[in-house]
């Protein structure tokens, strides 16, 4: 079995076009039709349905593709072990990431990151919606939630605490809640879908379901518009850290903290090894964010 006509076949059905995973690896349409053919006569059966706008897997294709992922992980790997100690991981790295979040943390690591691994090239998806890793061909995901999906093996890279802020111009206009249960009678800015605020109070957690004139799909417009003094809102300290530090946002209810079980984690499907590629990213990115991340600590004054 061909090593090169595995990697096409995954790149296909990352891709559901044989030109474009063709030109990813530096095959003619022509090239990499005959190796998927090549491939399937080897086989004895049929992966792909064809036609001339989409290519989608077969009910065999769609079988073999996770152990055609495993035999790519197991090369990469073996070859790492029989190479030089200092050989370094090769290849295309496939990302996906929250926008905010790349944009701020991980994107202006990269170039560190491509000092410590010339071999790798990056292609960095920043999107905000879940992304499904098996089926979009990503090797890694970056999450900043709470973990279900019991399929992926997940690393924590950093904690993701989240804080209560409000614009010293909102506080003076409006005045500063004392306790949770204040927040009804205030302007609260939203994500779409999280307007179910929980605290821990002294004896239990008390769910304020907030409301206010704006929601937004994403966290850093948030953010901005509770620097705008357009309300008072949650943030992750990894995306306000700068602007409470500067006093452009203030924490609010101290003593009431939110109860949430959210992390920055790195996850990668269950059925496949930790390539070398894969391996060197979670390891840099871990030990870039350490045990405190740079966003939790007091800025020298």
């Amino acid at each position: 079995m061909n090593i090169e006509h595995l990697k096409l076949f995954v790149r296909v059905a990352a891709t559901h076009n044989i030109s474009l995973a063709g030109h990813e690896l530096g095959l003619s349409p022509a090239v990499a039709s005959a190796h998927i053919n090549k491939l399937e006569e080897g086989l004895g059966v049929r992966l792909m349905h064809r036609t001339t706008r989409k290519v989608s897997l077969t009910e065999e294709g769609a079988g073999f593709l996770p152990y055609a992922e495993d035999i790519l992980a197991s090369v990469d790997a073996a070859r790492a072990s029989v190479g030089a100690g200092s050989s370094s991981p090769q290849g295309t790295l496939r990302v996906a990431a929250p926008a905010s979040f790349g944009r701020m943390h991980l994107l202006p690591a990269l170039n560190d990151f491509f000092v410590r691994y010339p071999d790798l090239t990056v292609d960095l998806k920043l999107s905000d919606t879940i992304i499904d890793l098996v089926e979009g061909g990503f090797d890694i995901a970056i999450r900043n939630s709470a973990l279900k999906d019991s399929s992926l093996i997940a690393r924590k890279l950093a904690n993701d605490n989240r804080v209560i802020c409000a614009s010293p111009d909102y506080l003076a206009k409006y005045g500063e809640p004392n306790s949770p249960k204040e927040l009804i009678n205030h302007h609260c800015i939203t994500l779409m879908g999280l307007d179910n605020w929980v605290f821990q109070t002294e004896s239990e957690h008390k769910n304020i379901k907030v409301k206010g004139k704006l929601r937004a799909d994403n966290g850093e417009a948030v953010r901005d518009a509770c620097i705008n003094g357009l309300g008072i809102t949650i943030n992750s300290m990894w995306s306000a850290y700068q602007h409470l530090n500067n006093g452009k946002l203030v924490q609010i209810l101290k003593d009431y903290p939110l109860v949430s079980n959210t992390a920055i984690w790195a996850v990668y499907p269950s059925s496949r090894q930790l390539a070398p590629k894969v391996r060197a990213f979670i390891d840099f990115f871990s030990a870039k964010f350490g045990d405190k991340p740079y966003w939790e600590k007091k800025p020298n004054l």
